[in-house]
C-alpha cells in the first residue's frame, strides 16, 4: 500500500494569502508525486500533516497514534501582532499556546531559518526548515508586454511602478510603504492585494481601525487595488518591489517578485540575513533610508537590472519543485521508521 497522508488546514475556509498558498504548494507537491491525501484528520493515515493549530488540529495531534505528526510553523505570537483588529491583545496568550500545540509535533517544519530560530524557543521538538517556495506557473505571462499595458492603463499608473503585493496589514509596513510614497510624490506606488485580513464580510470586521485610516490619508500617488485575479498582472505592472514588512517567517510574495526579475527593497530584519544587500537586493530599515533606496534603482535602470537577475536566480532555489521534493522526502523519511531527529538534520532551503 502506497503513503497516504492526512493533510489538515483548520480553518482553510477563512485564511488567504501566503499561509493558504503554501498548503496548496504541499498540496500540489503530493499530486505531482503521487501521494494520496486526505484534507480531514484520519488517523489510519500513515502521516498526520497540520498547517494551523486551531483547537481541532491540537485534538487531533493528541489523538494521532502511531502516525508521525508534521506541523508546519506557519504562525508565532510576534507576527500576530499588528494583523487585525484585536490582534495585539491575542498575541500575548499566542505565546504559550503556541508553545503548547507545538510540542505535540514530532517534526516542525520551518519556512525560514529566522522562523525556526523563534520556533526553537517556543519547544524542543526537532525543525526542518523547507521554504514555502513559490509555484512559477502561478505567474506566467508576467513578462508579457500586453498585460504590463493592461495593468498600467488599470489603474492609470505612470512607470517606473513602486509596488507591493499582499494583505494590507500595518505590520506589513503599512504606514511605512505610505510614508514613503509621501515622500515620493512624483513617483507610483501601488499596493495590490486584500484590503481586510481574511476578504470577505468577516474580513472587514476584522480590519484594524488604524490600517483603514492609513489607507484612506494616503497621497494621490498611493494605490491601493484591493483583491486581483491575476497575481502575474501585479508583477507585470511593477519595477521595484517593496516590502517594509516588519516581520515575516518567510514572505511568499517576495519570492515571486524575484523570480521575475523584480529588484526587491526589503527591511533589514533577521529573516532577510540570506538576502545581500547591494547584490540580490536593497535593504533599509526607517522612511529616508527606504527612499534612498528607492531612488538609488529608479534613477539607475542598469543597476535595476543587475539586481533583479540576481534576485531571479536567487529565487530558483525555492521553487515549487525544489522545496515539493524535500516534503515529499520527508513524508517518505518519517513513513518508513526514520525518527524526526534525523528528518531535522538533513539539509534545508536557507
Amino acid at each position: 500500500m502506497g503513503l497516504r497522508v492526512s493533510h489538515y488546514f483548520e480553518w482553510e475556509r477563512f485564511i488567504t494569502g501566503g499561509q493558504a498558498q503554501s498548503v496548496r504548494n504541499q498540496r500540489t507537491a503530493m499530486d505531482d508525486h503521487d501521494i494520496a491525501y486526505t484534507t480531514h484528520p484520519d488517523r489510519s493515515a500513515d502521516i498526520l500533516h497540520l498547517n494551523n493549530m486551531g483547537p481541532r488540529s491540537v485534538y487531533h495531534a493528541r489523538r494521532a497514534g502511531d502516525a508521525p505528526v508534521v506541523v508546519h510553523t506557519h504562525q508565532t505570537a510576534a507576527d500576530f501582532e499588528n494583523s487585525f483588529a484585536f490582534s495585539n491583545a491575542l498575541a500575548r496568550p499566542m505565546r504559550p499556546y503556541l508553545e503548547y500545540a507545538y510540542s505535540l509535533a514530532d517534526l516542525l517544519i520551518c519556512p525560514s531559518e529566522h522562523n525556526r530560530d523563534v520556533v526553537e524557543a517556543y519547544t524542543d521538538v526537532p525543525t526542518r526548515v523547507i521554504s514555502n517556495g513559490f509555484d512559477p506557473a502561478k505567474l506566467s505571462g508576467h513578462d508579457d508586454p500586453a498585460l504590463r499595458t493592461r495593468y498600467l492603463d488599470r489603474y492609470n499608473l505612470e512607470p517606473p511602478v513602486v509596488f507591493t503585493v499582499g494583505h494590507v496589514l500595518e505590520r506589513k509596513g503599512l504606514s511605512t510603504f505610505v510614508e514613503t510614497a509621501r515622500r515620493m510624490p512624483e513617483t507610483e506606488f501601488v499596493w495590490f492585494g486584500y484590503l481586510n485580513p481574511t476578504g470577505g464580510p468577516l474580513g472587514e470586521l476584522l480590519q484594524s481601525s488604524e490600517a483603514a485610516q492609513t489607507v484612506e490619508s494616503a497621497p494621490d500617488n498611493c494605490t491601493f487595488t484591493g483583491y486581483i485575479e491575476d497575481i502575474a498582472g501585479a508583477y507585470a505592472a511593477g519595477d521595484v518591489f517593496y516590502f517594509p514588512s516588519h516581520n515575516e517567517n518567510e514572505g511568499m510574495a517576495l519570492l515571486e517578485a524575484m523570480s521575475c526579475g523584480r529588484p526587491p527593497v526589503v527591511r533589514s530584519i533577521p529573516t532577510y540575513e540570506w538576502l545581500v544587500d547591494g547584490e540580490t537586493c536593497r535593504k533599509a530599515d526607517s522612511p529616508a533610508g527606504f527612499e534612498s533606496a528607492l531612488r538609488a534603482l529608479l534613477n539607475d535602470e542598469a543597476d535595476r537590472k543587475r539586481i533583479g537577475d540576481n534576485a531571479r536566480r536567487k529565487s530558483q532555489e525555492f521553487t515549487l519543485e525544489r522545496v515539493g521534493n524535500q516534503l515529499v522526502d520527508v513524508y517518505r523519511a518519517l513513513a518508513e521508521g526514520t525518527s524526526a531527529e534525523a528528518v531535522a538534520d538533513a539539509s534545508t532551503t536557507h
